[in-house]
């Protein structure tokens, strides 16, 4: 992933957390916030120690560092997203992690489909 796509000083963290608004599902809490100016979206992960290993968390940041490339297209731009990784994640493989955060981020009305038949297990 592209490094403007990234969040990564914790300021920036901050900001998305104290001004943002928040969305979850029993894998992930995501909080987005808004940014009109901004023409791209950038993410930020967290995953806790509490996930496992140091390969283990890292795992789980490229599976979800993936979903958000391959549902690129359908993401809203002018948004700061935060995914929190919860413990469920830990045993989930990459479709099911997928599906997750389609989940999460539709929720949170993130996802703007220009396709309506998004296929969960490509």
């Amino acid at each position: 992933m592209k490094k403007k796509l990234r969040i990564k000083k914790n300021d920036e963290f901050q900001r998305v957390f104290q001004k943002g608004e928040s969305f979850a599902n029993r894998q992930f809490v995501v909080y987005v916030l808004d940014k009109p100016n901004q023409d791209h979206f950038r993410i930020g992960l967290s995953v806790s120690k509490k996930m496992g290993n140091a390969v283990e968390r890292n795992q789980i940041k490229r599976y979800i560092r993936q979903s958000f490339l391959e549902l690129m297209d359908d993401i809203k731009t002018g948004r700061d997203y935060v995914v929190i990784a919860r413990k469920p994640v830990a045993e989930m493989d990459f479709f099911q992690v997928k599906k997750s955060l389609i989940h999460v981020m539709k929720r949170s009305q993130s996802l703007s489909y220009k396709s309506r038949n998004v296929n969960m297990e490509s």
